[in-house]
């Protein structure tokens, strides 16, 4: 049956024949798919009942695809030399057999124990030569990609459900490479050959990682601004998934060949190896941790941004009379003070421009790490700083739970949580008098005593120290001739 087939395909591929294209390897894969296809049939229902009487264990099929497997051998090990040095045709051949062998795979069950595509495309000439060209082609398409118009906008931007790591399009089409170089290589017979694309792979995030470094730095004088929050998406978004592959079966395979090639050579400590064999780590550690590192430095440089434009906008708040502010009493109603403004409004602007630019994940790490920081400004230079009269500790409070507070509403339940330091402290400057005469008192006669703390706990302190309830105490104008 396979002789007649192995005479067309030499006469139509191995000769003088305009058939025999060396830019085409396409046509004789094609070829032998087809004859594998039109057989199938044939070889189940007449031949292989013939061999199953005749008590063979031979598989018709199998043996079938495996002859016209060693004519594509044949002629892939006579056309690759002439190939090596034109990487446009040794690409388009690479591609060619790999659609093969997962066509030869998946539709015709054909064992990956057989001689295949993969074993020649493992010989070392050519899987140098592979790995080159496909480290070029990567290289070339990242360039393209960082470069295109579109590099820093969400493909989904417009679908909110969709878009909730505002992945920017450069980032999602460089893990869709990796994705894509992972599924070429994937079928290699040997771990070691796995290994050298993994390598590569590294490289190209590592090379990922210092082009997003680069852009990054034209774009610090505007931390705030829309490249530079896309970078740092881009940034998160690799970092996440390199993170999630690491649970991939396939990598935690290559992981363990890894390791196995570590322990031949010595090169790693006791605890390097038990970290690696109880699978604490994984293969991309490396890359994930460089990302994490450039994500906290970018992240930070954003909060310190926003906290200055903050903290330039309340110079006039810290001014504020804090001594001799009318009291609830005198006013017909409570309203924000008009020093406050300034800085609500900047702070408003910054955290609704920041909720539409970050992904969910790094907007909650921003918001959270300025409110904290704010949170301790305004302690140290605005309460800490000034005296408060009964007019005025109102004041600061209606200011911080009425206007402050409630700007974060919108990402938590509780915002006074973060603001733990102003919320007490308001506490302390609005007891009436009665309970901070009391509270003073214990304090005095209790100083780092369970009764002391457990006064303080009565009124809803907890965060601060005895020390700077005292001092807090100590701030208050509003005390009656005795408590003095």
């Amino acid at each position: 049956m396979l002789t007649p087939l192995q005479k067309r395909f030499r006469y139509h591929f191995r000769g003088n024949r305009q058939t025999n294209v060396i830019s085409k390897p396409e046509w004789y894969l094609a070829q032998v798919l087809m004859w594998i296809g039109n057989h199938t049939q044939f070889l189940d229902e007449k031949i292989q009942p013939i061999l199953d009487k005749a008590g063979s264990t031979v598989n018709a099929r199998l043996e079938f695809s495996r002859g016209l497997m060693m004519l594509v051998l044949e002629k892939l090990a006579s056309d690759i030399p002439c190939l090596l040095y034109d990487d446009n045709l040794f690409c388009h051949l690479v591609d060619e057999v790999l659609l093969f062998d997962r066509e030869l795979h998946s539709a015709h069950s054909y064992p990956g124990t057989f001689a295949n595509c993969m074993h020649i495309l493992s010989e070392e000439t050519c899987f140098q030569r592979w790995l080159t060209v496909e480290r070029k082609f990567a290289l070339q398409k990242m360039d393209s990609m960082l470069s295109s118009e579109a590099a820093w906008v969400s493909q989904y931007k417009d679908i909110s459900d969709v878009d909730e790591m505002k992945v920017p399009d450069c980032a999602e089409t460089f893990m869709t490479l990796l994705l894509v170089i992972t599924d070429r290589y994937k079928n290699l017979p040997a771990a070691s050959r796995k290994l050298q694309f993994l390598e590569l792979q590294k490289d190209l995030v590592d090379d990922f990682r210092i082009r997003l470094t680069q852009v990054m730095k034209e774009e610090t004088r505007a931390p705030l601004g829309f490249r530079y929050c896309a970078i740092l998406n881009a940034v998160n978004y690799v970092s996440v998934v390199l993170a999630d592959w690491a649970d991939n079966v396939f990598f935690l395979q290559l992981q363990q060949a890894a390791l196995e090639v570590l322990v031949e050579s010595n090169a790693l400590s006791k605890l390097q190896l038990g970290q690696l064999a109880s699978m604490e780590s994984s293969v991309f550690d490396d890359m994930v941790n460089l990302l994490e590192r450039l994500k906290h430095d970018m992240l930070a440089r954003q909060v310190d941004h926003a906290f200055r434009e903050v903290k330039d906008a309340a110079k006039l708040y810290k001014k504020e009379r804090w001594l001799s502010l009318p009291s609830q009493a005198e006013q017909a109603a409570m309203s924000l003070s008009s020093s406050a403004c300034p800085f609500l409004v900047t702070l408003r602007d910054r955290l609704l421009q920041l909720g539409q630019q970050l992904c969910f994940s790094l907007f909650k790490m921003f918001w959270q790490t300025l409110a904290e920081r704010l949170d301790v400004y305004i302690y140290q230079e605005v309460i800490l700083a000034n005296h408060f009269n009964e007019g005025g500790a109102a004041q600061l409070q209606f200011d911080m739970t009425r206007n402050l507070f409630p700007l974060f509403s919108r990402y938590c339940k509780r915002p006074e949580n973060y603001f733990k330091h102003v919320k007490e402290a308001c506490i302390v400057l609005n007891l009436n008098i009665g309970s901070a005469l009391l509270l003073k008192d214990v304090l005095q006669t209790s100083s780092g005593q369970p009764p002391a703390a457990a006064a303080m706990n009565e009124v809803g302190i907890y965060k601060l120290a005895q020390q700077d309830v005292e001092i807090l105490l100590n701030l208050r104008t509003n005390w009656p001739n005795l408590g003095k």
